[in-house]
C-alpha cells in the first residue's frame, strides 16, 4: 500500500526510553523514572469528585468546536489573576492537550515549505509535526550566557519562530524584556511568533512572563498537563490574535470536532483547587534542591539550574560522546531511566542528558543515590569515543 513521506518522521525517544523502563519493570527490576515529564500525582481531588457529579448529571457530548464557554471564560480569568492581562474570552480556544494546539497553530500560519525557528534544545515533537505537515524545522543554536533561548537575531529569514519559557529540557525561562525583544522582532520582520506556556504555574524565583504581556500579535499554547497535573486527560487551550479565531475554529471543527467534553469539564474544576496544584509544586521545589544538590556528586555539574518546569538538562560530554548509549547504560546498570539529549537537539545532544524531577521526593533521592552508586563504579573508565 502506499505510504505518505509525512509518516517519515523522527521517534520521539523519550517514549522508547519510558518503553524499555517499563519491560525493566515487568522483568521484576525497580526502575526510577527520570525521563518521562510527567507528574506523579493526578488530577485534584476535589475537581475529580465535581466531574463525578457531573458525569452523573447527564451524557457528556459534543462541545462547541471553540470549547466550552465556561473554561474559556475561566482561563481568561486566570490571565487576569496571574499576569494582570484583560483577555477577551473569545480569543480562548480550547484544545485536545498541547499536541492539538500545535497542529491547529502550525497548519493556520505557515504553509507547504515554511521556515520556523527552533531554539535547541527543544521539544522534539515541534520539529516532527512541522516536518509531517510538510514545514521545515530550523534549529538555532544557542548559549549557556543566553540561558539556552533564542535571541532577536535569530528571527532573520523564518516565518516563525517557537518559544517555550520555562523550557523543556532546560527548565530555563526568558524575562520581560527577553520576552519583549523576541516579539518586537518577530513583528518587524512578519515572522509569526509562537508562545509554548505549558509550564507556566511550575517556577521557583520568579514566575514565569506570558508573551501575552508584551503583545497580542502571538499564539500562546498552554496545556492542563504540566501544572494542573492532568497529562492523560488530553486537554489545552490557547490563545489567539482576535483576527484568527474564525481560521482556527474553522481547522478544530474539521479536525478534533471538541476537545474530550469530560476532559474540559474537569479542568475548568481543576481550576479552582488551588491547595493541592500548591503542593505538587512545592514538592517540585524540594526535587529541584534536591537535584543541584547531589548531581555535582554523580560527576553531572554542568548544567543551568532550571527556572521553571521539572527537568535538568546535563552535560555529560566528561562522561561520553553518546548520550543515547550512555542512558542505556544508566538504565541497566544504576535501574534510573533517563532521557538522551538527541530528543532535543540533534546536533549537539550526544553529549547531553535530560532528567526528569517530577516525581516523588522519595523516587527522586533515592535515583540520586543510584546515579552517584553508578558513576562511582565507572571511575577510571571513560565512554568518550
Amino acid at each position: 500500500m502506499r505510504k505518505s513521506s509525512r509518516g517519515e518522521v523522527d521517534p520521539f525517544i523519550v517514549m522508547d526510553v519510558m518503553e524499555a523502563a517499563n519491560r525493566a519493570e515487568a522483568a521484576g527490576r525497580s526502575i526510577i523514572h527520570m525521563e518521562v515529564g510527567q507528574p506523579g500525582t493526578g488530577a485534584p481531588t476535589p475537581a475529580l469528585e465535581a466531574l463525578a457529579r457531573d458525569m452523573a448529571a447527564g451524557p457528556l457530548g459534543y462541545t462547541v468546536g471553540l470549547g466550552l464557554p465556561e473554561l474559556r471564560a475561566r482561563i481568561a480569568r486566570h490571565y487576569a489573576d496571574w499576569y494582570g492581562v484583560d483577555l477577551d474570552p473569545e480569543r480562548v480556544i480550547i484544545t485536545a492537550g498541547a499536541s492539538g494546539a500545535f497542529l491547529l497553530a502550525f497548519t493556520a500560519l505557515f504553509d507547504t515549505g515554511a521556515r520556523v525557528g527552533l531554539g535547541e534544545p527543544c521539544y522534539p515533537s515541534y520539529r516532527q509535526i512541522l516536518r509531517a505537515l510538510g514545514m521545515t524545522p530550523v534549529g538555532l543554536p544557542t548559549t549557556m550566557a543566553n540561558r539556552m533561548q533564542p535571541v532577536p537575531s535569530d528571527v532573520s529569514g523564518l516565518e516563525g519562530l517557537i518559544v517555550a519559557s520555562p523550557a523543556n529540557p532546560t527548565g530555563t525561562m526568558l524575562g520581560r524584556a527577553e520576552m519583549a525583544a523576541l516579539a518586537y522582532a518577530c513583528e518587524a520582520a512578519g515572522t509569526a511568533f509562537v508562545s509554548d506556556e505549558i509550564y507556566h504555574g511550575i517556577g521557583y524565583d520568579r514566575r514565569a512572563v506570558s508573551a501575552l504581556e508584551v503583545t497580542d500579535e502571538v499564539y500562546v499554547i498552554n496545556s492542563f498537563s504540566k501544572y494542573f497535573s492532568m497529562t492523560g486527560w488530553r486537554v489545552g487551550w490557547m490563545v489567539v490574535p482576535a483576527d484568527h479565531v474564525r481560521r482556527i475554529e474553522r481547522l478544530a471543527q474539521n479536525m478534533f470536532i471538541c476537545a474530550p467534553h469530560a476532559a474540559q469539564r474537569l479542568a475548568l474544576h481543576a481550576m479552582d483547587c488551588p491547595g493541592q496544584l500548591q503542593a505538587n509544586l512545592a514538592v517540585y521545589a524540594a526535587n529541584r534542591a534536591l537535584m543541584i544538590e547531589e548531581l555535582p556528586k554523580a560527576g553531572f555539574a554542568k548544567f543551568a539550574p532550571p527556572d521553571g518546569a521539572f527537568y535538568v538538562y546535563v552535560d555529560v560530554s566528561d562522561h561520553t560522546d553518546d548520550s543515547r548509549a550512555f542512558a542505556a547504560e544508566v538504565l541497566e546498570g544504576a535501574g534510573v531511566a533517563v532521557t538522551p539529549g538527541l530528543d532535543f537537539d540533534p546536533v549537539q545532544g550526544h553529549r547531553w542528558l535530560r532528567l526528569s524531577y517530577a516525581r516523588s521526593t522519595a523516587d527522586i533521592a533515592e535515583g540520586l543515590a543510584r546515579l552517584q552508586r553508578f558513576m562511582a563504579g565507572q571511575k577510571g573508565q571513560r565512554h568518550v569515543g
